[in-house]
Protein backbone atom coordinates (compact mmCIF):
# COMPACT_ATOMS: atom_id res chain seq x y z
CA UNK A 1 0.00 0.00 0.00
CA UNK A 2 1.15 3.56 -0.40
CA UNK A 3 -0.21 6.67 1.36
CA UNK A 4 -0.14 10.25 -0.07
CA UNK A 5 0.07 12.23 3.35
CA UNK A 6 -0.15 11.80 7.34
CA UNK A 7 -1.45 14.94 8.76
CA UNK A 8 -0.84 15.76 12.29
CA UNK A 9 -3.26 17.57 14.56
CA UNK A 10 -5.54 17.65 12.54
CA UNK A 11 -9.08 19.11 13.52
CA UNK A 12 -11.23 18.86 9.99
CA UNK A 13 -11.49 14.89 9.98
CA UNK A 14 -13.22 14.24 12.89
CA UNK A 15 -13.88 15.29 16.26
CA UNK A 16 -10.85 16.29 18.28
CA UNK A 17 -7.30 17.19 17.51
CA UNK A 18 -6.40 14.05 14.69
CA UNK A 19 -3.75 12.43 13.02
CA UNK A 20 -5.00 11.77 9.72
CA UNK A 21 -3.38 9.18 6.99
CA UNK A 22 -4.51 10.04 3.50
CA UNK A 23 -4.06 6.41 1.57
CA UNK A 24 -3.63 6.06 -2.16
CA UNK A 25 -5.70 3.72 -4.23
CA UNK A 26 -9.30 4.42 -5.40
CA UNK A 27 -11.36 2.54 -7.86
CA UNK A 28 -14.78 5.30 -7.03
CA UNK A 29 -13.34 7.75 -9.14
CA UNK A 30 -15.71 10.36 -7.87
CA UNK A 31 -16.39 13.60 -9.69
CA UNK A 32 -14.81 16.77 -8.63
CA UNK A 33 -12.87 14.63 -5.68
CA UNK A 34 -10.71 16.96 -3.89
CA UNK A 35 -7.83 14.72 -4.08
CA UNK A 36 -7.76 12.93 -7.62
CA UNK A 37 -4.12 12.36 -7.54
CA UNK A 38 -5.03 9.25 -4.34
CA UNK A 39 -6.35 7.37 -7.11
CA UNK A 40 -3.51 6.07 -8.29
CA UNK A 41 -2.17 3.24 -5.85
CA UNK A 42 1.06 4.03 -6.64
CA UNK A 43 0.67 7.86 -5.43
CA UNK A 44 3.06 8.93 -2.78
CA UNK A 45 5.23 6.79 -0.62
CA UNK A 46 5.43 3.16 0.71
CA UNK A 47 3.34 2.19 3.59
CA UNK A 48 5.97 0.49 5.55
CA UNK A 49 6.88 -0.47 9.21
CA UNK A 50 8.91 2.75 9.68
CA UNK A 51 5.33 5.10 8.38
CA UNK A 52 3.97 2.73 11.13
CA UNK A 53 6.09 3.86 13.69
CA UNK A 54 5.66 7.42 12.88
CA UNK A 55 2.21 7.18 13.14
CA UNK A 56 2.43 5.50 16.39
CA UNK A 57 4.22 8.18 18.11
CA UNK A 58 2.43 10.50 16.25
CA UNK A 59 -0.83 9.41 18.41
CA UNK A 60 0.76 9.13 21.27
CA UNK A 61 0.25 12.87 23.18
CA UNK A 62 -2.82 13.11 25.86
CA UNK A 63 -4.34 15.90 23.45
CA UNK A 64 -4.52 13.34 20.10
CA UNK A 65 -8.25 11.97 20.64
CA UNK A 66 -7.38 9.37 17.71
CA UNK A 67 -6.45 8.39 14.04
CA UNK A 68 -8.89 8.91 10.80
CA UNK A 69 -8.31 7.24 7.50
CA UNK A 70 -8.98 8.88 4.47
CA UNK A 71 -8.38 8.51 0.78
CA UNK A 72 -7.74 7.61 -1.69
CA UNK A 73 -10.08 4.85 -0.37
CA UNK A 74 -8.95 3.01 2.77
CA UNK A 75 -11.73 0.41 1.86
CA UNK A 76 -9.76 -0.86 -1.59
CA UNK A 77 -9.47 -4.36 -0.41
CA UNK A 78 -5.51 -4.30 -0.91
CA UNK A 79 -5.47 -0.96 1.60
CA UNK A 80 -7.32 -3.33 3.96
CA UNK A 81 -5.67 -5.94 4.01
CA UNK A 82 -2.57 -3.44 4.57
CA UNK A 83 -4.16 -1.22 7.41
CA UNK A 84 -5.50 -3.90 9.26
CA UNK A 85 -2.11 -5.13 11.03
CA UNK A 86 -1.87 -1.50 11.54
CA UNK A 87 -5.31 -0.73 12.84
CA UNK A 88 -4.86 -3.68 15.42
CA UNK A 89 -1.56 -2.37 16.52
CA UNK A 90 -3.56 0.87 17.01
CA UNK A 91 -5.85 -0.45 19.14
CA UNK A 92 -3.64 -2.55 21.44
CA UNK A 93 -1.50 0.45 22.28
CA UNK A 94 -4.05 3.34 22.38
CA UNK A 95 -7.90 1.60 23.67
CA UNK A 96 -8.95 4.87 25.00
CA UNK A 97 -8.27 6.72 21.50
CA UNK A 98 -11.12 6.42 18.71
CA UNK A 99 -10.46 5.24 14.97
CA UNK A 100 -12.79 7.29 12.01
CA UNK A 101 -12.14 6.16 8.45
CA UNK A 102 -13.93 7.64 5.48
CA UNK A 103 -14.85 5.65 2.51
CA UNK A 104 -16.93 6.31 -0.62
CA UNK A 105 -18.55 2.98 -0.58
CA UNK A 106 -21.58 2.72 1.72
CA UNK A 107 -21.91 0.52 4.90
CA UNK A 108 -24.38 -1.52 3.07
CA UNK A 109 -21.80 -2.26 0.37
CA UNK A 110 -19.14 -3.01 2.59
CA UNK A 111 -21.41 -5.56 4.75
CA UNK A 112 -23.00 -7.23 1.10
CA UNK A 113 -21.32 -10.53 0.04
CA UNK A 114 -19.72 -10.53 -2.98
CA UNK A 115 -19.68 -6.98 -3.49
CA UNK A 116 -16.49 -4.96 -4.23
CA UNK A 117 -15.05 -3.30 -1.98
CA UNK A 118 -15.90 -6.41 0.81
CA UNK A 119 -12.85 -9.07 1.29
CA UNK A 120 -11.72 -11.23 4.21
CA UNK A 121 -10.43 -8.71 6.43
CA UNK A 122 -13.47 -6.24 6.00
CA UNK A 123 -15.35 -7.43 9.04
CA UNK A 124 -12.60 -7.03 11.35
CA UNK A 125 -11.54 -3.73 9.62
CA UNK A 126 -15.18 -2.51 10.54
CA UNK A 127 -14.70 -3.68 14.09
CA UNK A 128 -11.88 -1.97 15.18
CA UNK A 129 -13.51 1.27 14.02
CA UNK A 130 -15.40 3.88 15.99
CA UNK A 131 -16.56 6.04 13.07
CA UNK A 132 -17.54 5.51 9.26
CA UNK A 133 -17.99 8.31 6.99
CA UNK A 134 -19.80 6.19 4.04
CA UNK A 135 -20.61 7.21 0.63
CA UNK A 136 -19.47 8.66 -2.30
CA UNK A 137 -19.26 12.10 -2.88
CA UNK A 138 -21.91 13.92 -4.97
CA UNK A 139 -21.43 17.86 -6.30
CA UNK A 140 -24.86 18.13 -6.68
CA UNK A 141 -25.36 17.15 -3.03
CA UNK A 142 -22.65 19.33 -2.10
CA UNK A 143 -23.24 21.09 1.40
CA UNK A 144 -20.47 23.13 3.03
CA UNK A 145 -22.32 23.11 6.74
CA UNK A 146 -22.31 19.49 6.92
CA UNK A 147 -19.77 18.25 9.70
CA UNK A 148 -17.29 16.04 7.84
CA UNK A 149 -18.09 15.83 4.59
CA UNK A 150 -19.04 17.00 1.47
CA UNK A 151 -22.37 15.92 0.41
CA UNK A 152 -25.86 15.47 2.10
CA UNK A 153 -25.68 11.62 0.98
CA UNK A 154 -22.76 10.71 3.22
CA UNK A 155 -23.44 9.73 6.65
CA UNK A 156 -21.23 9.63 9.94
CA UNK A 157 -22.42 6.30 11.02
CA UNK A 158 -21.59 5.37 15.01
CA UNK A 159 -19.98 1.44 14.23
CA UNK A 160 -20.25 1.23 18.27
CA UNK A 161 -23.37 1.93 18.49
CA UNK A 162 -24.79 0.27 15.23
CA UNK A 163 -23.34 -3.14 16.30
CA UNK A 164 -24.81 -2.77 19.80
CA UNK A 165 -27.99 -1.88 17.88
CA UNK A 166 -27.67 -4.22 15.14
CA UNK A 167 -28.88 -0.95 12.65
CA UNK A 168 -27.02 1.74 11.57
CA UNK A 169 -27.02 4.46 14.39
CA UNK A 170 -25.99 7.98 12.99
CA UNK A 171 -23.83 10.38 14.83
CA UNK A 172 -25.81 13.01 16.25
CA UNK A 173 -25.97 16.33 13.83
CA UNK A 174 -24.30 19.42 15.63
CA UNK A 175 -23.57 22.39 13.79
CA UNK A 176 -20.36 23.41 12.75
CA UNK A 177 -18.20 25.23 15.41
CA UNK A 178 -20.18 23.85 18.08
Amino acid sequence: MYYGEIKNCDIANGEGVRVTLFVSGCTNHCPHCFQPQTWDFTFGQPFTAETEEHLLSLLAPEYINGLTLLGGEPFEPENQRALLPFLRRVRERFPEKNIWSFTGFTCEELLTEGSHPRCEVTDEMLSLLDVLVDGRFVEELKDISLRFRGSSNQRLIDLNATRRSGEIVLLPERKRGI
